[in-house]
C-alpha cells in the first residue's frame, strides 16, 4: 500500500450537487426549490413544529403522566428475600450476587413482607420502620 493510492471506499463520499447550471441539468432555474414561498427564500425557515399558525399538533394533545429518571436505579427487596441471601452481612453487592437486584440498582429498600428467622446485618440499604423491627428482633441490625 502507498500513501498516493488511498482512496475512499466506492459510493462512500457522493459529488456535491451543483444547481443553476441550466436546463439540461434538472436543476436550474429554481434549483429544485420551486416557485416563490418561504422555502425558495436564502434565509427562510420556520420553527420544527410549526403548522403556519394552526395550533400545532404537540400543544393539541394533553400532557400525560410521569416517567421517574429514579425509577431505573432504585428498588425494593421484600424481608422474605433476604433469606435467599448466603452471607450474614448483607450490601447492594451481596444482592446483586444473589440476582435480587440488577447490575445498574443503586439504592435498595428492604420492606416488610413476611417473616427472617435469621440474624443478618443490613449496610447501606434503606428500611421501612417495619422491616427494621422484624431484623432485630430475629437479632440482627440495620446500619
Amino acid at each position: 500500500m502507498r500513501l498516493n493510492t488511498i482512496k475512499p471506499s466506492k459510493g462512500s463520499n457522493t459529488a456535491r450537487t451543483r444547481v443553476g447550471r441550466g436546463i439540461g441539468s434538472g436543476l436550474g432555474k429554481t434549483c429544485g426549490r420551486g416557485h416563490k414561498g418561504q422555502h425558495a427564500r436564502s434565509g427562510g425557515y420556520h420553527k420544527v413544529g410549526f403548522e403556519g399558525g394552526q395550533m400545532p399538533l404537540q400543544r393539541r394533545l394533553p400532557k400525560v403522566g410521569f416517567r421517574s429518571l429514579k425509577k431505573a436505579d432504585t428498588e425494593q427487596v421484600f424481608l422474605y428475600q433476604l433469606a435467599s441471601v448466603k452471607s450474614d452481612t448483607i450490601d447492594l453487592a451481596a444482592l446483586r450476587e444473589a440476582r435480587l437486584v440488577g447490575r445498574q440498582v443503586k439504592k435498595v429498600k428492604v420492606v416488610l413482607n413476611g417473616t427472617i428467622d435469621r440474624a443478618v446485618k443490613l449496610s447501606g440499604l434503606l428500611t421501612t420502620a417495619g422491616a427494621k423491627a422484624a431484623i432485630e428482633a430475629a437479632g440482627g441490625s440495620v446500619e
